[in-house]
C-alpha cells in the first residue's frame, strides 16, 4: 500500500531534481509535523543517488529509485523543540527550518470553507487578532489539472499565523485550529485546499470515482481531453446531447429555424436572467431564440459568432445546426462558423442555457453578441432575446459536466490539490461541501463515503477522524411541507455519519442565512468542528459533541414515538416544531408533537397511515429542538416500525 501511495504521489513531480526542490513542496520552512507517528518525508533526487534525511540529528538514508524518488520514515516525535530538516545528496543540500511537532488538519470543500477570515463576522477584529506563533498555514491555492500532481504554486508554503497570513485563510478551518490547540496545548498545521462552488465528484481520485462504476464515461472523455482538447470537447458536447434528449425531449424542435416562437416572452440580452421577477430563483434549463439578419454578401463568408459569457453551460445552434457547447459561467462563447453556415435574411441563433447555480443565462453587453464576419465587419443580435423554461435542475438532476474544468469536473481538484499533499501526517480532515450537489442527494450517498474512503488511503490511514458540517440553512422558509434537496442531502450527511465511528458531523443548519448562501458565523461552526475533534480524535469519548439525532421511529398504540440519542430541549415554546408525518402515496402533513427526556411522541393522525417521519425537512427549517450542549437536533427523514 505504502508504495502504491508513494507512486502517486511522485507521478507529477519533475525528472531532475535542483538544490532547491530535493523535498516535495508540501514542505517548506514553519511548517508542522504530525505528532506520536512516524514521519514520512519523501522528493526527487537524480536516479539512484544516496539520500541521507537528519531531523534536528536524528539520521535515516535511502536509496532513490530510477526515476529519483525516495521517501524515508523517521522516527515518532511529541511536541517540544524546534526543529531543522536537512537533505544531502549528490553533493547537493536542503533545509528547511522552524519546524513543529503538532497536529496537522486538512480542511477542504466549497465556498463556505473557503470563506476567508477578513469576510466573516467581526472579520477585522478576528484577523487583527489572528497572531499565534503556534498555529501554521499552508493554502494549496486553486489547481485543477487532468492528472495528479505533486507540485504546489510557488506561493504555496507554511506560513506562521499572522493578521497577514490569516486574512485570506479559511476561516472555519482557522477557529476550529484555534480551538484545538486551547484544547490540547500543542501546535497546529492547518492545510486549506478549498474551492468555491465545486461538486463533490472534483475531489474524489479516478479511482475512487471508477469503483463507484458510473463515471466511466466523464473519465474517457477527461482522458481523451488530456490528449486532444478538440476531441475533449466533441465527445462531451455529443454526451451533453444524449442527457439533454433524455430529459426535455419536448424541446426538440426549439432549435428548428422554422420554429414559431412568437409566444415566446422576451429577455434583455445582457442581463442574467434572474432580473425577470419569474425567474429570480430559477436554476434548470431554458431555451433561447434571437436573429441576426444579413445581406447576400455578408451570408456568404465565414464569421465567428460572439455571444459574451453563458453561464454556465451552452448549447448553440445557428439555423438548426450545432456549432458548439462550451461551460463555465464567465467564459466568452465565439463559435467559428465556415462558409455556407449563414444564409441571406434572417439567421436564428438559439441556445440550450443550463445553470446549475447562482446567475444564469447569456450576459455581458448585447452590443458584442453578434457575427464578426471575415472581412471583419460586425453584425449584432436583432435586438432582446426569446425565451422559453424547459426543465428545472430538480426534475433533470445536474447535466454532465465538462470533465476537464476545476470546481464542476471529475477528479481535477484532487490532481491538483489533494495529490500534492499525500501522504503527509495528518491528524484529521475537516470537510464542509454539498451545496454544489443538493440536487444529488441519492448519489450523494454513495459519493461523501467514497470520497472519505478515498483520502484515509491516500494518506495511509484507514481510520483518521473525518470531521464534517452539515449545511446550513438557505432559502425561503416553508408554510407547508415540500420536498427539499437540501434537506435530503443533510440526512445524506447524517446517515454518512451515523455509519462510521470515526466519522463526525457538526451541523451549521440552525447558523443560517435565508437570504445568503454563505452566513458569516464561521465561529460556532468552528467550534463544532473542534468539539468533535475533541471526541473523535482527542479520546474525549464521552463528551456530548453533536445534537440529538434520530435512533429510531416507531409505532406505539396511539402515537409514533421517535427515540433519540441524548435528551432533548425545547427552547421558546412548549412542543418541538418541524415534524411531518408522510403517508404511502408521498403526502406529507406538520404535526404536533411532544418532547419527553430523549424521545418526542406524535399522536396517530386519522387518514391514511403514515409509513415515514420527517423533521426540519426545509432548505430553511425553523428549529426549536436542541440538546442540552445547545446543539441543534439534526434534520432527517426515518421510516416508521
Amino acid at each position: 500500500m505504502k508504495r502504491l501511495l508513494l507512486a502517486a504521489v511522485f507521478a507529477g513531480l519533475a525528472t531532475a531534481a535542483s538544490a532547491q526542490s530535493l523535498l516535495a513542496p508540501v514542505f517548506s520552512d514553519h511548517a508542522v509535523l504530525q505528532r506520536s507517528q512516524p514521519i514520512r518525508v519523501w522528493g526527487l533526487v537524480q536516479p539512484n543517488a544516496g539520500v541521507e534525511v537528519e531531523l534536528s540529528g536524528a539520521t535515516i538514508s535511502a536509496v532513490a529509485d530510477t526515476q529519483g524518488r525516495w521517501s524515508v520514515a523517521l522516527p515518532a516525535r511529541e511536541p517540544g523543540e524546534v526543529l531543522t530538516l536537512t537533505v544531502r545528496s549528490g553533493g547537493e543540500r536542503q533545509t528547511i527550518s522552524d519546524l513543529l511537532i503538532g497536529d496537522v488538519w486538512l480542511c477542504s470543500g466549497q465556498s463556505n470553507m473557503e470563506m476567508p477570515l477578513r469576510r466573516i463576522m467581526n472579520g477585522d477584529n478576528e484577523t487583527a487578532g489572528a497572531t499565534d506563533p503556534d498555529i501554521r498555514l499552508l493554502q494549496t491555492g486553486r489547481v485543477s489539472l487532468p492528472a495528479p500532481t505533486s507540485s504546489l504554486p510557488k506561493e504555496s508554503v507554511w506560513r506562521v499565523a499572522s493578521p497577514q497570513s490569516a486574512g485570506d485563510f479559511a476561516s472555519a478551518c482557522f477557529f476550529m485550529g484555534r480551538d484545538i490547540k486551547k484544547t490540547t496545548g500543542v501546535p497546529v498545521g492547518l492545510i486549506d485546499a478549498t474551492w468555491g462552488g465545486s461538486i463533490i465528484q472534483d475531489w474524489i481520485s479516478r479511482e475512487g470515482l471508477t469503483a463507484l462504476g458510473n463515471y466511466d464515461d466523464g473519465l474517457g472523455i477527461l482522458s481523451e481531453y488530456t490528449r486532444s482538447p478538440e476531441a475533449g470537447v466533441a465527445s462531451w458536447g455529443a454526451m451533453l446531447e444524449r442527457w439533454a434528449a433524455g430529459v426535455e425531449p419536448h424541446a426538440r424542435d426549439w432549435k428548428r429555424p422554422d420554429f414559431d416562437d412568437r409566444a415566446w416572452a422576451s429577455l434583455s440580452a445582457e442581463n442574467f436572467w434572474e432580473v425577470a421577477p419569474e425567474l429570480s430563483t430559477f436554476d434548470g434549463t431554458i431555451w433561447l431564440r434571437g436573429a441576426i439578419t444579413l445581406t447576400a454578401r455578408q451570408a456568404a463568408q465565414a464569421a465567428t459568432l460572439s455571444l459574451g459569457p453563458v453561464d454556465d453551460i451552452d448549447t448553440t445552434f445557428v439555423n438548426g445546426r450545432q456549432v458548439g457547447s462550451q461551460q463555465g459561467w464567465n467564459a466568452p462563447r465565439d463559435y467559428a462558423l465556415a462558409r455556407g453556415a449563414l444564409k441571406a435574411g434572417r439567421n436564428v441563433i438559439a441556445l440550450r442555457v443550463i445553470d446549475t447555480g447562482g446567475g444564469g443565462g447569456a450576459w455581458g453587453p448585447a452590443a458584442q453578441k453578434g457575427l464578426k464576419l471575415a472581412n471583419g465587419a460586425f453584425v449584432p443580435l436583432d435586438g432582446a432575446w426569446r425565451y422559453k423554461v424547459s426543465t428545472t435542475l430538480d426534475q433533470t438532476g445536474l447535466p454532465p459536466h465538462a470533465p476537464w474544468l476545476g470546481a464542476s469536473g471529475l477528479s481535477t481538484l484532487h490532481n491538483g490539490m489533494i495529490a500534492s499533499l499525500a501522504p503527509y501526517g495528518l491528524r484529521g480532515f475537516a470537510w464542509y461541501q454539498g451545496e454544489a450537489n443538493v440536487t444529488q442527494a441519492a448519489e450523494y450517498a454513495r459519493l461523501m463515503p467514497a470520497l472519505i474512503a478515498d483520502w484515509r488511503r491516500e494518506f495511509a490511514s484507514p481510520d483518521l477522524p473525518f470531521l464534517m458540517v452539515q449545511l446550513a440553512s438557505f432559502g425561503p422558509y416553508r408554510s407547508a411541507p415540500a420536498e427539499s434537496g437540501w434537506a435530503a442531502l443533510r440526512d445524506v450527511q447524517r446517515r454518512t455519519a451515523a455509519a462510521d465511528p470515526k466519522v463526525g458531523m457538526a451541523s451549521a443548519v440552525d447558523l443560517g442565512d435565508i437570504y445568503d448562501i454563505h452566513p458569516t458565523n464561521k465561529q460556532q461552526v468552528g467550534a463544532r468542528l473542534a468539539l468533535l475533534a475533541r471526541k473523535l480524535a482527542y479520546g474525549e469519548t464521552t463528551l456530548s459533541a453533536a445534537g440529538p439525532a434520530p435512533v429510531s421511529a416507531r409505532r406505539e398504540g396511539a402515537a409514533v414515538v421517535v427515540a433519540f440519542d441524548q435528551p432533548l430541549v425545547v427552547f421558546g415554546a412548549a412542543r418541538p416544531a418541524g415534524f411531518e408525518l408522510c403517508d404511502a402515496a408521498a403526502v406529507c402533513r406538520f404535526v404536533d408533537a411532544t418532547a419527553d427526556g430523549a424521545a418526542v411522541s406524535i399522536a396517530f393522525p386519522a387518514g391514511p397511515a403514515p409509513i415515514k417521519v420527517r423533521f426540519a425537512w426545509a432548505e430553511s427549517p425553523i428549529l426549536n429542538l436542541y440538546g442540552s450542549n445547545r446543539l441543534p437536533a439534526t434534520p432527517f427523514e426515518l421510516r416508521i416500525d
